[in-house]
């Protein structure tokens, strides 16, 4: 590797880790305000957004740049592929968290339902995958980023269990359709963010063992990815 390629390779590191950590801040403001049932500081979130945004097309001209001048190979050739998909599954996951926020502002404005929903432990354990993920990606650690996995499987049954939970509740109780559908759509965007974190995950396991395991079935036969 070059001294200039891997000047650009650790910017655009860099870059990817402001990127996630203003994910991780929308994702705090989130969870601080249904915790103590406030508003969401819209302003504050929609300027992250912005943020995010930027940082989107700034480093996918980085990306271009560094596959057009130095036409990197092996692991820093799966880097750049692995970065443009984490670059792109943070930016979702700062609009999700601000679809999120619009459906909390209705949720912390009406009295709450009785229904125990563990939304709250939803976006902590968001946050945990999240955390882990981006660790993983800076410390290019691939166990770590393979213990992300796992939890995706939590949030997936929390988000299936608040669901039966909810209809059951609309079901007796037609006043309730307004909030239980603003929670329900809480969840459901939550446990696509811990999709999204699984991703990038799976994405810091292709970069460093040159493995795919997106599509485990799929892939099972196809041969393994040259260094």
């Amino acid at each position: 590797m070059t001294d200039h390629l891997s000047r650009d390779l650790q910017e655009v590191k860099r870059h990817v880790l402001d990127m996630g950590a203003l994910a991780e801040e929308a994702l705090r403001l989130a969870l601080s305000a249904y915790k103590n049932r406030e508003e969401v500081p819209a302003r504050k979130l929609r300027e992250t957004e912005r943020k995010i945004n930027l940082l989107q097309l700034e480093i996918d001209d980085e990306l271009i740049k560094i596959l057009a001048l130095h036409q990197p190979v092996a692991r820093d050739l799966r880097f750049v592929a692995a970065a443009m998909r984490i670059v792109n599954d943070l930016e979702r996951i700062g609009d999700l968290t601000n679809s999120i926020a619009d459906r909390l502002l209705y949720a912390v404005n009406h009295a709450p339902l009785n229904e125990s929903t563990d939304i709250e432990r939803m976006m902590e354990g968001c946050s945990v995958m999240l955390r882990a993920s981006l660790n993983s990606f800076v410390s290019q650690d691939s166990a770590l980023a393979r213990t992300v996995l796992a939890k995706d499987d939590v949030i997936d049954e929390l988000n299936r269990r608040h669901f039966q939970i909810l209809i059951g509740r609309m079901k007796r109780d037609p006043d309730s359709i307004d909030m239980a559908v603003a929670l329900i759509s809480i969840s459901r965007g939550l446990e696509r963010i811990a999709d999204l974190a699984t991703n990038i995950a799976e994405d810091v396991v292709f970069m460093v063992d040159a493995e795919d395991i997106r599509h485990p079935r799929l892939t099972s036969s196809r041969p393994q990815v040259v260094e």
